[in-house]
């Protein structure tokens, strides 16, 4: 358990690293970094909003996309007449 954790903490320490210094991570490189069963589900949502705070853009290797999270503006509101 601890060696595990131990990786981990270092894949989330260069993924910000990097992350910092390019600007950007792809979608994909922070999944190849820390696959599935590394993270639970609440530690993988706060490594990506953490990653969104810091000003790092998260991409879609794929497809191009920006992943916004929560952290792009919500639609507006349809307008009542």
């Amino acid at each position: 358990m601890e060696n595990r954790i131990g990786k981990s903490y270092m894949a989330r320490k260069a993924l910000f690293a990097k992350g910092l210094k390019e600007g950007r991570l792809t979608v994909q490189e922070i999944e190849e970094a820390l696959p599935a069963g590394t993270l639970t589900a609440a530690e993988r949502w706060l490594l990506y909003y953490s990653l969104r705070a810091a000003q790092v853009e998260i991409i879609d290797e794929v497809t191009g996309q920006v992943d916004h999270g929560f952290m792009a503006e919500p639609p507006s509101a349809p307008q009542q007449h």
